[in-house]
């Protein structure tokens, strides 16, 4: 190991508050501009970890269901301070874009119906069809290694697309075979066991039993009181339960999982329509913190849309805070129960093909993500087809608008390499521009 990769003493509590605080006001750009801002800051700058560790926590927070950049700092807080610098890097990781979000989220329903602000988020939405085949196109050229993983994904967009399986069979679907296939045929997967040597002492198994019993208490309490006070049939209960899945399935990153909730949140529940799903994530890619703070923009206008007993703002900001509760709460759990086991788990070769596979079928699943956008945001009109369901869009009501923004956008991302603020910003303009056009 370098000297330069030597930590140097560790930081104190207040130290790796303002680091962490730093951060969450930064972390713009997605998990990968996330991660690399972290490893700047603790490793290169502060050297408050080795490049070693931190890669093998990335590795492992990897192998968790959530967003892995804030499970990753959540990690760091952990190694460094325990619980409470855990909770403390973890949380100011997502708490200015929860702030941010919430923010953009109350002031979109107070413009909606605005001309002028329909006309920018039309280019928006143009913009946000550009940053998913951007995703696409990443995920697949990280991911699709080998034959076996190209074929996995076409399964698994044929699979959510055409068979219109549930999101959380599919991955676990892959998952499975992908723990089968890493028995026998790794190099199917290109999945191997990370490290060498003496894993070191066994973690008591008592202390993680009662870190899940706390964490899923915590979890579960705000559902609960809404239970009690609400009842099942409320959207507060309806929402945190739909969520609380949806944070145990959120494997291979926010994209992955956007396609399940944006067609559960449109399609199942009815909570918004397509344009607003599509505007939601555009907001989130303006945030700092993780792209998955989408859902508390998702909360918010299902909250507002139906507030009784409460003001629809109370009823919006109870919902989006409810949101979001449920969806990072189980990141600490997952940390605090199974960060002292990393080691161990890096080792089991048949959990590295797992997750390869589960990878692999990411980018079917993102392939489905881009394909219903498109349907639902260059067309006016789509008709659901054959004995499967099978959503068409009616090619005549194509608009054209909308499609002349997302090619400019396409070109922006995929040919210049332009960041998603400009994109964002130049799509917006454009959007707006049609107003007088």
């Amino acid at each position: 190991m370098a000297d330069t990769d030597i930590p140097t003493t560790p930081p104190s509590f207040a130290d790796l508050v303002r680091a962490s605080a730093a951060i969450g006001c930064t972390s713009f750009g997605g998990p990968a501009g996330q991660i690399s801002l972290m490893h700047a800051e603790f490793v290169e700058k502060r050297r408050w970890i080795d490049g070693d560790a931190f890669l093998h926590a990335l590795n492992f927070c990897h192998l968790l269901p959530g967003p892995e950049a804030q499970q990753l700092a959540t990690y760091i807080g952990w190694r460094l301070h325990g619980v409470r610098g855990g909770l403390a890097a973890g949380g100011l990781f997502v708490l200015p874009g929860a702030i941010v979000m919430l923010a953009l989220s109350m002031l979109y329903v107070a413009a909606t119906g605005l001309g002028w602000f329909a006309a920018i988020f039309l280019g928006v939405k143009a913009a946000v069809l550009a940053i998913v085949s951007q995703a696409l196109v990443r995920v697949a050229g990280r991911a699709l290694t080998t034959d076996f993983k190209r074929g996995l994904a076409i399964v698994a967009f044929v699979a959510l697309t055409v068979l219109r399986l549930p999101f959380p069979v599919v991955v676990i679907g892959a998952g499975a075979i992908g723990w089968i296939v890493g028995r026998s045929r790794p190099e199917w997967l290109g999945a191997h066991a990370a490290g060498n040597g003496d894993a070191g002492p066994r973690p008591r198994l008592t202390a993680t039993l009662r870190t899940v019993a706390i964490g899923m208490a915590l979890w579960a309490a705000p559902l609960l009181l809404v239970l009690a006070t609400l009842g099942p049939d409320h959207l507060l209960w309806q929402a945190g339960v739909f969520f609380s899945k949806l944070a145990v399935v959120t494997f291979g990153g926010a994209y992955a999982v956007l396609a399940y909730m944006a067609q559960a949140a449109v399609s199942t529940h009815g909570w918004l329509t397509p344009e607003q799903m599509a505007d939601g994530l555009g907001l989130a890619e303006t945030t700092p913190g993780p792209l998955i703070m989408v859902t508390q923009f998702v909360g918010y206008l299902a909250g507002v849309d139906a507030p009784a007993p409460f003001a629809p703002m109370v009823a919006g900001t109870l919902a989006a805070a409810l949101v979001t509760w449920v969806t990072f709460v189980p990141c600490f759990l997952w940390i605090f129960a199974f960060a002292p086991w990393i080691d161990r788990l890096r080792r089991i070769e048949a959990l590295a093909a797992a997750l390869a596979a589960i990878t692999a079928a990411v980018v079917g699943v993102i392939a489905n993500l881009a394909l219903w956008f498109a349907i639902h945001v260059l067309f006016v009109r789509s008709v659901v087809v054959g004995p499967l369901g099978i959503e068409m869009p009616v090619w005549s009501s194509i608009d054209w608008r909308v499609a002349g923004i997302a090619i400019v956008a396409a070109v922006l991302l995929l040919v210049l390499n332009r960041s998603v603020w400009l994109v964002l910003g130049v799509s917006a303009g454009l959007g707006l521009a049609t107003l007088v056009a």
